[in-house]
């Protein structure tokens, strides 16, 4: 996939292999709900985000509040959803899925 925008087909495609992600047609985004065990647990799926966005100078929107957090994606300077939201994504369930594989922090 280049760096350009995506077809509606080619992005419910892309989600169809990961569970709970969305596109949102009137957003021109892509958009997944998580909870964790805890807020430092969710705080640390942030940080691991954080840094593949970083990588990818690619930024996510995001919500967070206490076990919480909604993240869309979409790239504003394309107005739609691109590779790099779709790798961004894949990025994030990887986060997500070796934090789980974690024991929560105890405090």
């Amino acid at each position: 996939m280049s760096d350009q925008l995506l077809e509606k087909d080619q992005i419910i495609k892309a989600l169809s292999e990961y569970t709970g992600w969305e596109y949102v047609e009137e957003k021109s985004c892509i958009r997944k709900k998580f909870e964790f065990i805890d807020f430092i647990t969710c705080w640390s799926v942030m940080s691991q985000i954080a840094m593949y966005a970083e990588k990818f100078n690619h930024h996510p929107d995001w919500k967070n509040v206490y076990n919480r957090l909604e993240i869309e994606l979409n790239t504003h300077d394309l107005g739609g959803v691109s590779s790099r939201d779709i790798n961004l994504m894949q990025k994030i369930e990887i986060a997500v899925k070796n934090r789980a594989n974690l024991d929560a922090y105890t405090i």
